[in-house]
């Protein structure tokens, strides 16, 4: 007669069952985190790509992935086709320009949200946020005619002021959210030493959300950076041009030069790319050391 089989112990199948589970967590995750990379990075891998290859062998059937003979010379024709180098300069100092003006009045509303008892301030996070709701389109006309009445069309500071009011909702709720951390009695120290309540925000707040700071201007930066349709619409004068605007005129009635296109994109992508690298590893540090403190 054969022996019964032992029992399996009660803890046994729970367990697998559980580590199982973990498991297919785990996978799901990887698998959504793929997607979100290769979703993120093909485009700009398929544009790197492109830029490389010759306008025969982008028309070419089969499709090849890689170019057979790797080449620069793209990259050289878009600086002489259109003056590429100026749109850059135009982008950076329109992009810088609005940075820095977002940064000072939305670290003073910030600060008044933050530190003054304000009636109704959840009301007024609010409608800040919902300020930042409103599609670019429906402005257009709205700025275009206040830019019109002032005389500014066909200048830097028709496309400052607005990205600095269209940067200003994002910048000052990160910004709130960095100065609500950081402990009052730091302000009321320095004031006690002879510091007003502004000359305590610049020399003792600001420096503290230093990483708070970095954050909302990278994004006003890219923001001012990326965006076309203001660009396009209040300045109609070529050497006022920037990127965006500037790339969309390397195309032909009849003729689309998609490498030399490829290769003005991945220049007008690489200051970007290298800004976000240059500071990324000091915003995600400083968010975590604001949390621990926090």
């Amino acid at each position: 007669m054969n022996a019964p089989a032992p029992a399996a112990a009660p803890g046994n199948a729970p367990l697998s069952t559980g580590a199982e589970a973990g498991l297919r967590a785990r996978a799901l995750t990887w698998l959504a985190a793929g997607i979100v990379v290769l979703n993120g990075f093909f485009p700009a891998v398929w544009i790197l790509l492109t830029s490389l290859k010759t306008e025969t062998e982008l028309v070419s059937k089969p499709i090849t992935w890689w170019p057979d003979a790797p080449s620069l010379a793209n990259y050289a024709q878009a600086f002489t086709h259109q003056p590429l180098l100026k749109y850059l300069g135009n982008s950076a100092l329109v992009a810088l320009g609005s940075t820095v003006v977002s940064l000072f009045v939305a670290a003073l509303a910030a600060y008044a949200i933050a530190r003054l008892n304000l009636r109704r301030r959840q009301l007024i996070l609010t409608c800040i946020v919902a300020s930042s709701m409103f599609p670019l389109v429906t402005l257009l006309v709205p700025i275009f005619e206040t830019m019109r009445q002032l005389g500014l069309l066909n200048t830097y500071t028709a496309l400052i002021l607005p990205y600095t009011v269209l940067n200003l909702p994002v910048c000052t709720l990160v910004l709130v959210g960095f100065f609500q951390s950081i402990p009052r009695d730091l302000e009321n120290a320095a004031m006690i030493d002879g510091c007003t309540r502004l000359g305590a925000l610049w020399r003792v707040v600001v420096p503290l959300a230093a990483p708070g700071v970095f954050t909302a201007g990278i994004l006003a930066f890219v923001n001012a950076w990326d965006e076309f349709l203001l660009a396009l619409s209040l300045n109609s004068n070529a050497a006022m041009r920037t990127v965006p605007v500037g790339i969309t005129l390397y195309q032909g009635e009849f003729t689309f030069p998609w490498p030399i296109i490829s290769a003005a994109l991945i220049v007008a992508i690489v200051p970007v790319a290298v800004l976000i690298a240059l500071f990324q590893e000091r915003v995600v540090g400083g968010l975590t050391q604001g949390g621990l403190k926090g």
